[in-house]
């Protein structure tokens, strides 16, 4: 039995003009998400399930799961606007999508096992899908053990600019007891540091985890998100603006003493694309691991 990767790649890409899930940024046009496939099959993944829209399936089923034939198994899910549960039904004038959390409910039919989730235009690192992959492998038949990979925070600053980040608080034993969104997250003088709610300065260590929505579930986490969901959607319907992120479910799961989430420390950088801008410098990245070794020229041949 091995763990199942879910893909979250229904986003809109609306910020960098385009299909980002589908952009070749690899030495032979290698997307990000091939590098996290690649990673995730090193690491103990069994099955690959990815969210869509159904209106680029065509273009996702060409460029992308044709590449991962005879490599491993791979499903595709959507998310739309009208999947909600019964008795709810969407305001017509809404055109936001309804958050990760909501993403995430799609795989309930077809993920019966520990999965982990992704950003599908996240780049995370081999190391990140190994400490998760290996996590997860030890909790098949058990509930409520919930994992989330830690980033240090120094190893997922921009060059570009601030950055925002879920800064996360642990117990003793390394569980986590808070994940605090912080916002314009930089390096100054040498201190990465951001400007709290009271417009104090706060520095923080260079080790300090933060979530790059890189998390570990069992299925049982299904249930408890379309309970939350429902009432999420009481309070929040009328809000066309209105999320079911991911962090929300969890906060919720943790705070009520529900589930536990271990915080998993990782060497991995981190590094992305969220404007056109940061292309370049995420292709020249991805051409230095591979000339280290880290990668083959080629990822799926």
């Amino acid at each position: 039995m091995k763990p199942t990767l879910f893909v979250l790649a229904a986003g809109m890409g609306s910020r960098y003009g385009g299909l980002k899930q589908l952009d070749g940024l690899g030495p032979n046009g290698e997307t990000i998400m091939d590098y996290s496939i690649f990673d995730a099959i090193r690491g103990g993944f069994g099955k690959v399930v990815f969210v869509i829209r159904k209106d680029f399936e065509e273009d996702f089923r060409t460029k992308i799961l044709s590449k991962y034939e005879n490599h491993i198994p791979v499903e595709v899910v959507f998310q739309s606007l009208d999947r909600l549960p019964a008795g709810f039904s969407c305001p017509p004038e809404r055109t936001k999508p309804w958050g990760t959390n909501h993403a995430v409910l799609m795989g309930k039919s077809v993920i019966h096992e520990p999965f982990a989730v992704i950003n599908a235009d996240d780049f995370y690192g081999r190391d990140s899908f190994a400490v998760l992959g290996e996590e997860l492998a030890g909790v098949f038949g058990e509930k409520n053990k919930y994992s989330m990979v830690g980033f240090r925070v120094g190893n997922t600053l921009s060059e570009s600019g601030s950055v925002a980040r879920g800064v996360c608080e642990t117990d003793a034993d390394g569980y986590l007891t808070t994940v605090v969104e912080r916002t314009a997250i930089e390096r100054i003088d040498g201190e990465i540091q951001f400007t709290d709610e009271n417009g104090q300065k706060v520095v923080l260590n260079e080790n300090v985890p933060v979530s790059m929505n890189m998390w570990g579930f069992t299925p049982d986490y299904f249930a408890y998100s379309e309970d939350y969901f429902r009432e999420f959607l009481k309070n929040n319907l009328q809000n066309l603006k209105s999320e079911y992120f991911i962090p929300l479910m969890v906060n919720e799961l943790v705070t009520r003493r529900i589930a536990t989430v271990k915080v998993l420390d990782t060497t991995s950088k981190w590094f992305g694309v969220t404007y056109s801008d940061d292309r370049q410098g995420v292709v020249d990245k991805i051409r230095e691991l591979v000339n280290r070794g880290e990668y083959p020229e080629k990822l799926f041949v």
